[in-house]
C-alpha cells in the first residue's frame, strides 16, 4: 500500500501563509519556514496593539481635556470629580472632541463644573 501523505491539505495550508506574507521583504516572502515565523510575530503584535490602542487614546483624550482645562483655570484630576458630583455622564471621548473642535461648549461645561 502506498504512503499517503495528504498532499493537498499541508499544500494549502503552506499556500495560506505565503499568500499571507506577500510584500515582505526577501527571504520573508519566499521562504515558507521565515515566512511563517514572520506572520506568527506579526499577529501577534497586532492582537497586543488591539489592547494598547485603546490605552493610547484614552491617554490622548486625557491631555487634550487636561491642557482645556488648565486654560479655564482648573486640573484635569478636579474636573472629572466635579463632573461625577454634578451628575454630567460626558466620556472622555466625548469631552476630548468638545475640547478640540468645540471650545466655546466645553467652556460652558467647564462653567457649570466650577458653581
Amino acid at each position: 500500500m502506498p504512503r499517503a501523505t495528504n498532499n493537498p491539505a499541508s499544500r494549502a495550508r503552506r499556500k495560506k501563509i505565503m499568500k499571507a506574507a506577500r510584500g515582505y521583504f526577501g527571504a520573508r516572502s519566499k521562504v515558507y519556514t521565515v515566512a511563517k515565523n514572520t506572520l506568527e510575530k506579526g499577529w501577534a503584535y497586532a492582537f497586543r496593539d488591539r489592547k494598547f490602542k485603546k490605552r493610547s487614546y484614552r491617554r490622548l483624550w486625557i491631555a487634550r481635556i487636561n491642557a482645556a482645562t488648565r486654560m479655564e483655570g482648573l486640573s484635569y484630576s478636579r474636573f472629572i470629580h466635579a463632573l461625577g458630583e454634578k451628575g454630567i455622564g460626558l466620556n472622555r471621548k466625548a469631552l476630548a472632541d468638545l475640547a478640540l473642535n468645540h471650545p466655546t461648549t466645553f467652556k460652558a461645561i467647564v462653567d457649570a463644573v466650577k458653581n
